[in-house]
């Protein structure tokens, strides 16, 4: 995840550059239940409204969270399917919060009530994160269920009302795109704490509606605006939290962009960027799903390292030979074609490896989601390696986030 605000705030307030940090232990997204009360187009579980067998126990669940803390996981996303779908979700919440575990929800919202909306609040989650696909008719039919959007802004309003930081999800698509700024417009409306960006991968759904995808063009521009709009608000005072996901290309560009508006600072901010190093599935970025399988990602969900209930999640992790594993964890990657000779690589880490697999069929080839031109990446021009049909933009998911 690449956290646009805070490397905007530094261009305005420099600040020395510190040793990077890093964490404990990955980030997990934990996919507790595969069930799910809406069809999303761009579901990268394939969830459906029907019970998937096989799924842990609350048991099981306890334990998996009594590893994790051991194992120092500075973070858990508890999401789905729709994890409010899951009867025991405030127990396991409950205790992730009492093991002193970040946790943040994803949830699609459209089952936040009045009913459940004061156990919510009572389980302290660190944040919520409420998926919106564009305004009103753009979201019910990428949701397939018309007054999802209504359902999910009311979840949003009762979050704010108890207290509850909360944000809005977005997976940028040639459909939604113009309406970006009428999106952006919508947080200062309903005072969201946080937003979210997301560029498809090709996962699940995701993976069949990747002709959908924005263009190349399309996703420039939004990230341009993104940027702008960020910088305009922390001029005026107004510090809201924005992210993007799925592109570590964002970073590159982020740093293209204030070497026009900051030059004196692009120096420093691409140092900070090299210490963010971009794409961190695999290693700091771990997925579990509903079966307890351990994934690289939460798009990873082809490739098993192993299962919860044969091994501990912890051992999993630390003791895994897999190869792809092996690769992601190596620096520089193994990666080929543009990824191999950009000349931000340090920055992007090679960008997501499942978008590179799903088209080309090898996880190592270069990332066809990547929106930068071979000029602005220091590499011979020519054709790109690999590339979806040509019918088929490519950039932007709906994803689950910190």
């Amino acid at each position: 995840m690449f956290r646009v605000t805070r490397y905007i705030k530094t261009l305005l307030e420099p600040t020395p550059l510190g040793p990077a940090r890093k964490p404990p232990g990955p980030v997990v997204i934990w996919n507790l239940i595969r069930r799910c009360n809406l069809t999303c187009k761009h579901c990268y579980t394939t969830s459906a409204d029907i019970d998937f067998k096989g799924e842990l126990s609350t048991e099981e669940a306890l334990a998996v969270l009594e590893d994790l803390k051991g194992f120092r996981v500075p973070a858990l996303i508890l999401s789905g399917g729709e994890p409010l779908m899951r009867p025991d979700i405030f127990e396991l919440s409950r205790r992730a919060r009492e093991l002193g575990i970040y946790a943040g929800l994803s949830t699609n919202g459209t089952l936040i009530d009045e009913d459940n909306i004061g156990e919510i609040a009572d389980v302290g989650y660190d944040y919520v994160g409420i998926s919106i696909d564009g305004l009103e008719a753009t979201h019910d039919l990428f949701r397939q269920r018309q007054g999802a959007f209504r359902e999910s802004m009311h979840a949003v309003a009762l979050c704010k009302a108890h207290g509850i930081k909360v944000g809005l999800r977005t997976t940028l698509t040639q459909h939604n795109f113009d309406e970006l700024p009428q999106i952006l417009a919508m947080l200062d409306e309903h005072d969201v704490d946080k937003f979210y960006l997301s560029h498809l991968n090709y996962g699940g759904r995701g993976h069949r509606h990747r002709k959908q995808d924005a263009w190349y063009r399309m996703t420039r521009d939004a990230m341009t605006y993104l940027f702008d709009h960020c910088l305009s608000e922390l001029e005026r005072g107004v510090e809201r939290e924005y992210v993007t996901g799925n592109n570590d290309a964002d970073g590159a560009f982020l740093l293209q962009w204030a070497r026009e508006r900051f030059p004196d600072q692009a120096d420093t901010l691409r140092q900070r960027l090299g210490q963010w190093g971009g794409n961190a599935s695999g290693e700091n970025i771990a997925n579990i799903d509903n079966l307890g399988n351990v994934h690289p990602d939460t798009f990873w969900w082809d490739h098993h390292l192993g299962n919860v209930r044969e091994l501990p999640f912890s051992r999993i992790w630390r003791d895994t030979q897999d190869p792809l594993m092996l690769g992601m964890r190596q620096h520089p990657r193994p990666v080929k074609g543009r990824c191999a000779e950009c000349r931000y690589l340090a920055i992007c880490n090679g960008n997501t490896r499942v978008r590179a697999w799903k088209v080309s069929g090898d996880p190592w080839e270069e990332d066809p989601g990547c929106y930068l031109t071979n000029e602005e990446i220091g590499v011979a021009e020519g054709e790109r390696r690999i590339h979806a049909p040509a019918d088929a933009p490519l950039s932007t998911i709906r994803a689950v986030e910190l």
